[in-house]
């Protein structure tokens, strides 16, 4: 491998259940083009990373056994030996510390690495290659893992939040501005809060969202995680991939961010989404006109809906609806209010629980 600052490491084995019907099992939420773009949501994650990794040579992706060849396809470029395959999903904590440990294998103890997930959205491609640099100059100078915070813009109660603390310096160059990225001490990880403290926190602007993007050489968080997720990276470094049916399902954050002393935090403003739901789309999308409209559609009396089909031959009528996602695809409709979207994966339970609706999943 040349010199390079970053290795990054694409996370692409959730599932998206909040997309569904457009996501299913073997055609989960990365694989999907929701902007119009004609690119999916993994394509274009690859393509920001492309710049810093350097070429497709040091790209990696981790993902579940039964969206390997899905990858593949969609990424053709990337090496195959870059392909993490996970036998069964056991959360993100298994994903990054197997990988941590393969790339390791490969380049050494003081490779920067970046893990990012393959279904968020970036506005600003320079602000955000430029922010990966800091983060990346700040993890290999101290002892560090790095997460990206996201500066917050509404009171949100689904995502988790970051409290700054003392600050560390500055790294990198900020475009356009002579001094860099500010970066501090991480205070504390809160997971997600109820609205009157969302609200706290957003007024104290001490917060960041935790974007689930982060950066740290590979030594260092080795040997935090054989502090704090002995459970996890023990087994794998005894047994590999095999040991994954005996591993607890933990993400990174609760086993290892939330615990460590050596947790830093990088503000970030490179315009972000992690399209959670159908209501992300909107937010991306969202113009002059009374409604979304990704697919023919005739309305009366119909504002704030959000209309999706994959067959373009496909008309969706409606008359006198607000507030309302309408997504068609197939065999299946969905009509939804745009406050209840969250609730898709509870009805999902409930085709999984139905032999006769089981092929729709």
């Amino acid at each position: 491998m040349t010199h390079q600052s970053l290795v990054p490491v694409i996370l692409a084995g959730g599932k998206g259940e909040r997309f569904w019907p457009l996501s299913r099992k073997h055609r989960p939420k990365q694989f999907l083009s929701l902007d119009g773009s004609g690119r999916s949501l993994l394509q274009a994650t690859a393509e920001r990373l492309l710049a810093i990794a350097g070429g497709w040579q040091s790209i990696w992706v981790v993902t579940a056994s039964h969206l390997a060849d899905g990858v593949c396809e969609q990424l053709p470029e990337l090496p195959k030996e870059n392909l993490l395959v996970e036998p069964e999903g056991r959360d993100t904590a298994p994903a990054v510390t197997w990988s941590t440990l393969e790339i390791t294998q490969r380049y050494g103890r003081d490779t920067v690495l970046g893990f990012f997930p393959a279904d968020h959205w970036i506005a600003d491609q320079a602000m955000f290659q430029a922010t990966l640099m800091a983060a990346a100059e700040l993890a290999a100078r101290e002892t560090a893992i790095v997460t990206l915070g996201i500066a917050p813009t509404f009171p949100s109660t689904g995502y988790g939040y970051i409290k700054q603390g003392e600050l560390a310096g500055f790294f990198g160059t900020q475009p356009g501005s002579s001094i860099g990225f500010p970066a501090y001490r991480v205070d504390r990880f809160t997971e997600k809060p109820d609205r009157p403290t969302a609200e706290e926190f957003l007024a104290t602007q001490q917060f960041s969202w935790n974007s689930g993007m982060f950066v740290f050489r590979a030594g260092v968080a080795l040997d935090e995680l054989n502090i704090y997720a002995p459970e996890i990276i023990g087994p794998l470094e005894e047994k590999g991939i095999a040991s994954y049916p005996e591993l607890p399902k933990k993400s990174i954050d609760y086993a290892l961010m939330e615990k460590t002393q050596q947790a830093y935090v990088l503000p970030v403003a490179f315009g972000w989404d992690d399209l959670g739901d159908w209501n992300a789309i909107e937010r991306l999308l969202k113009g002059d006109n009374p409604n979304v409209e990704l697919a023919r559609h005739v309305g009366l009396d119909t504002q704030g809906a959000l209309f999706y089909a994959t067959d373009e031959d496909d008309l969706i009528v409606t008359i006198g609806l607000e507030d309302t996602v309408i997504v068609r695809d197939g065999k299946v409709t969905l009509i939804v209010k745009k406050d209840r979207t969250q609730e898709i994966k509870q009805v999902l339970k409930e085709i999984q629980a139905d032999p006769q609706f089981r092929d729709l999943l």
